[in-house]
This record gives structure tokens, C-alpha cells and sequence, in this order.
């Protein structure tokens, strides 16, 4: 009888610190929870000036770049059991009854209609220079499959360092466009890549 691969094995993650995803096959990268733009409500000249200033700023990369887009169904439970402690404290008669109305209403629509939460999410990719890692795009579903090699503490905090360099080009580049960016810590890389691969359970909301 074949033994079944365990779950671990399909997962190409080796490890999570310092807000650094290292991959089995040795390659890292560094999340950036990025912001959105209103883009449709821009005028035809600030459009164009986005996306001449976007275009810039790609060509200006010598390295590959993931953007990453999650939507979640958002929790509401926790919403509702607030209103149910201030309908509990409220006195005044028929503002404990328009809190229960709003109550039901909302319990009432979020049964019929996902309430969803987007993120928006920028891989940034370091492969360091080592014989067993083979170049290419890392990112959040790297195809690569390699044996995984020690982590030297050294060498990591040189890798990290080059990282953190593309990092804050990323970050210099978005900020131009008016795009913010805030680097994932590892409690919240943990969390994200949780729900990656979990995608069923979608009842938590997004604690970044």
C-alpha cells in the first residue's frame, strides 16, 4: 500500500522569520501589504499619469515582482455582539429598538450576501547566490521543487539585508504613485500563508 505524502511536503515554505518567508529550496522573499488607488475616479490625465509613472518604475526594476490580491469573507459576528452589549446598557426605549432592528438587518443580510475583505499584497523575491538554488520568480507559489539547505545565521543576514534594499526600491517606486506600503511582520506572514493554504477556512478576519 503507498504511503501517503504528508501535508507539510506540499508546502514549499522552510520557515518564517523576521518578517522573511524562506522557501525550502532556499529562495526568500518579503511581503508589503500595499494600499489601493482610486483608480476609476481619476481624471483621463491623472490615469495616464499613473500608468506612465507605474510603467517607470517597473522598467527601473532588475528584479521580478509578484502582486498578490486576497479576498476573505469578513467575520461579521464580532460587530454584532457589540451592538448586542450597547442594546444591553441602552435606556432609551426606542433606541434599544432601532439597535435591535439595525441588529437583525445586518445578521439578516450578511446570511444572503458574502461580505468580503481585499487585500493587495507585493512579493518581493531574493534568491541567494548559492550553488543549490536555481534562479527563477519566487513568489507565493513557486514551482521550483529542491531539497532544502541549512540556514547559515550569517549568510541570512546578508541575504536579508540585500532583500531589504529591493524592498525599500518597491517601496520608494509605489510611494510615488501614491500607493502605501507596510512590510509584513512574521505573525502576520504566518497568518496570511495560514489562510492560503486553508483556503475553507475563511472565518477569521485579516488581523493587518
Amino acid at each position: 500500500m503507498p504511503v501517503k505524502n504528508a501535508t507539510q511536503q506540499f508546502v514549499p515554505i522552510r520557515d518564517i522569520r523576521d518578517g522573511v518567508v524562506i522557501l525550502k529550496n532556499g529562495q526568500m522573499c518579503m511581503l508589503l501589504l500595499a494600499s489601493s488607488i482610486n483608480f476609476a475616479f481619476k481624471s483621463l490625465e491623472e490615469q495616464e499619469a499613473i500608468l506612465s509613472q507605474f510603467q517607470a518604475f517597473l522598467n527601473t526594476l532588475d528584479f521580478s515582482l509578484q502582486i498578490y490580491i486576497q479576498s476573505r469573507r469578513l467575520d461579521i459576528r464580532p460587530y454584532l455582539e457589540i451592538l448586542k452589549e450597547r442594546e444591553s446598557i441602552q435606556h432609551n426605549d426606542l433606541m434599544r429598538i432601532q439597535l435591535r432592528e439595525y441588529i437583525d438587518f445586518i445578521r439578516s443580510f450578511t446570511t444572503e450576501v458574502d461580505i468580503m475583505a481585499k487585500s493587495f499584497f507585493v512579493v518581493v523575491p531574493y534568491t541567494p547566490t548559492i550553488a543549490d538554488v536555481k534562479s527563477g520568480i519566487s513568489g507565493l507559489f513557486p514551482t521550483q521543487k529542491s531539497k532544502s539547505t541549512p540556514i547559515n545565521e550569517a549568510k541570512f543576514a546578508e541575504d536579508r539585508t540585500q532583500l531589504e534594499q529591493r524592498v525599500s526600491i518597491v517601496e520608494q517606486g509605489l510611494g510615488r504613485l501614491g500607493v502605501r506600503t507596510i512590510p509584513l511582520g512574521t505573525d502576520e506572514l504566518i497568518e496570511l500563508y495560514y489562510h492560503i493554504f486553508n483556503p475553507e477556512d475563511m472565518s477569521n478576519a485579516p488581523k493587518y
